[in-house]
């Protein structure tokens, strides 16, 4: 399949509890589409269990780590509220451990791109849905699901440092997906903001 994601992921989410799924992840079933509506990285997308389809709305399929995260949140979301603490990758659980090497976030995505242009970056984000927030020389929080906020920060570089950007999670992420997922969320939402094409 395109997605090249396990299609038992998808039987598993088939088997389970349409009511219980959308109260879970707060979204939403399309029962002539069969298809769970899911509102991530600010669009809309469609996940057909049966199918083991990850669509847009024009019909597009999406990316590995994008149908990850939306597969995988449909499938393991708590009913819990957002914490408001922030956190980084290594505050994570199991975190120090895992986010290294190959896993390691690559915000240099974010300062490659954007360097010290402040309203380059802001742009990139506000056009994303991305909200303001005072951290950082800029810092917007990034609509990713609704149950998992996002933070973004980027920090004008000196004589002695280059600029400098992160991923800061809410501390409940973990409940809700596991660390491969939280990767590929970072990855997709780091594509995200440093491929966003400037008006």
């Amino acid at each position: 399949m395109s997605l090249k994601i396990d299609r038992g992921f998808f039987e598993e989410l088939g088997l389970m509890s349409i009511m219980d799924v959308c109260k879970r992840s707060l979204c939403s079933y399309d029962d002539v589409k069969k298809s769970y509506i899911v509102e991530a990285w600010g669009e809309i997308y469609r996940v057909s269990p049966d199918t083991s389809e990850i669509l847009d709305y024009s019909n597009n399929p999406v990316n590995r780590e994008a149908g990850l995260v939306m597969l995988f949140y449909l499938m393991r979301a708590k009913n819990i509220l957002v914490s408001g603490e922030w956190i980084s990758e290594k505050d994570i659980p199991g975190g120090v451990t895992f986010f290294t090497g190959p896993h390691a976030v690559p915000a240099n995505l974010i300062t490659g791109r954007y360097g010290n242009d402040i309203d380059a970056f802001s742009r990139a984000c506000r056009g994303l849905g991305g909200v303001e927030v005072k951290m950082g020389d800029a810092a917007f929080v990034m609509p990713i699901v609704r149950r998992i906020p996002v933070v973004v920060l980027l920090w004008k570089g000196d004589d002695e440092f280059g600029p400098d950007a992160r991923l800061l999670f809410d501390r409940t992420v973990s409940e809700h997906l596991p660390l491969d997922v939280i990767f590929a969320l970072s990855l997709e939402t780091l594509r995200r903001i440093s491929s966003y094409k400037q008006g």
